[in-house]
């Protein structure tokens, strides 16, 4: 097949009519306390012709609001009741029957989203992932919703032992036989999809010398050639979701489909955080809804239109992390836009990215490929570390993962050894999960732990023991 310069690409598809083509929804985080009412964030919501959202809960006031608006949410089982949901029917069937079937057909929940990246959480959260799934379906069958509602589970980059080139994507080997074949046969018997949340900001961030900025943006660029299937990718998030659907044609499931249900890029952040701003942000997130709402697949699965859940609604005060980490929103609390962006076909017959090429252009190639299908930088090094205010038990089970399940690097908090001092929970912690976040390249997502962590920019250091780059 011929392949076209991406300008000529970006020509016709302006021409071509946006009919059977993707859909755009939003992640509605709330850790913040400065945001407005459920009831303005959907009429915010109508009013820029949003019509899907995703909720991390299930906040009464929320599901209340959103009754009788017309517009399709997804809401979530936390990691944390993953447990009670796998071994009790009877639970799974009254959170089923609170959460979603009390509401219907008013408030219109079309999926459930089983915990979120659980592959980065504690070793016993992993197990429980699809019997849980299996006994939320089965709730929905008793209620008869299964046919208007999915059970899923979102999965972060970090699940991929493999993402570079994207023809070479694989699913993480110690998860293939316990998770990934029966969860993805589920979802296949089901009518389900795979949920996956794609972050190229955090590639680009960590390799900044070698991936080009416009790659990333969406921008004209001269393409990255894929040397495994003979196709050529002109944006890093379709080489990203390809790896994805690599990994799952390597197991034979190409007729399950995928939905991104996090992506996004920061308006702001830290001095090393490369990449992050607000003409950046504006730059992805609007040629983004462009790309999507234009319709189509990605060079792998040309076909497959893409429904896309953008992070997040709002900027969130309160979350832990670098500054990159609360400048994720497209509105202020105070719903002014953050910057001006579409969301609707009507909306992109007048939007234009402000600032049609990058710096640098686009001529630097992808090569040394690491996790997310990008190359190891030197510069602009983060480390993980833990959330004391996460509390011990999370924090003891999460430190159980990285040293267990997880691979980590643990031999320098045993004692006697060199960083078993100071022997605390949170420094021990940090260790490994440190460990853990180097070992998978710093990919997003590999710093999470159901929460019990995040990514600081400047070197930690816990009394002697100074936490290292790289293992």
């Amino acid at each position: 097949m011929e392949l076209r310069p991406l300008s000529l690409l970006f020509v016709l598809l302006a021409l071509l009519p946006f009919s059977d083509a993707g859909s755009i929804g939003v992640n509605y985080g709330r850790v913040a306390d400065n945001l407005p009412s459920a009831n303005k964030v959907v009429k915010l919501l109508k009013s820029q012709g949003i019509g899907k959202i995703k909720v991390y809960d299930t906040d009464p006031a929320v599901l209340h609001a959103l009754a009788n608006s017309g517009i399709k949410v997804t809401v979530a089982v936390p990691d944390a009741l993953l447990f009670a949901a796998a071994r009790s029917q009877s639970f799974a069937n009254s959170w089923v029957q609170r959460n979603v079937a009390d509401y219907h057909p008013g408030t219109q929940v079309e999926a459930i989203a089983a915990g979120n990246e659980v592959f980065v959480e504690a070793n016993t959260t992993t197990k429980y992932l699809v019997p849980a799934m299996k006994n939320l379906h089965t709730a929905l069958v008793k209620f008869n919703l299964h046919n208007q509602v999915k059970v899923s589970s979102p999965i972060a980059l970090s699940a991929l032992q493999n993402s570079f080139p994207s023809s070479a994507g694989s699913f993480r080997p110690e998860f293939v036989e316990p998770v990934f074949k029966p969860m993805l046969e589920f979802l296949r018997q089901t009518g389900s999809y795979l949920m996956v949340n794609i972050y190229p900001f955090f590639a680009y961030e960590t390799n900044a010398d070698v991936i080009p900025l416009d790659y990333a943006l969406f921008r004209e660029n001269p393409g990255v050639a894929d040397s495994g299937n003979g196709l050529r990718y002109f944006s890093l998030f379709d080489a990203q979701i390809d790896a994805v659907f690599a990994a799952m044609s390597a197991l034979k499931y190409d007729d399950v489909g995928v939905v991104v249900t996090e992506t996004g890029w920061p308006s702001k952040g830290d001095q090393s955080e490369t990449g992050a701003s607000m003409e950046n942000a504006a730059a992805y997130n609007g040629n983004l809804v462009r790309r999507v709402l234009s319709g189509g697949g990605t060079p792998l699965r040309p076909k497959a239109d893409l429904t896309v859940y953008l992070f997040a609604l709002f900027n969130e005060d309160k979350k832990n992390g670098p500054t990159s980490e609360r400048n994720f929103g497209l509105f202020y609390p105070n719903e002014e836009k953050v910057y001006d962006i579409p969301f609707t076909v009507e909306g992109l017959k007048h939007y234009h990215d402000t600032h049609s090429r990058s710096s640098g252009g686009g001529q630097r190639t992808v090569t040394s490929p690491v996790r997310g299908g990008v190359s190891k930088s030197g510069a602009g090094n983060t480390w993980c570390v833990a959330n004391a205010g996460a509390g011990k038990e999370r924090l003891q089970a999460a430190l159980d993962y990285a040293c267990g399940e997880g691979g980590a690097n643990c031999q320098p908090i045993q004692p006697g050894d060199a960083c078993y001092s100071p022997n605390t929970l949170e420094a021990h912690a940090s260790y490994a999960f440190n460990s853990y976040y180097q070992k998978k390249g710093r990919a997003g997502g590999s710093c999470y732990f159901g929460g019990a962590s995040y990514i600081v920019s400047e070197q930690p250091k816990y009394g002697k023991c100074e936490l290292p780059t790289g293992y």
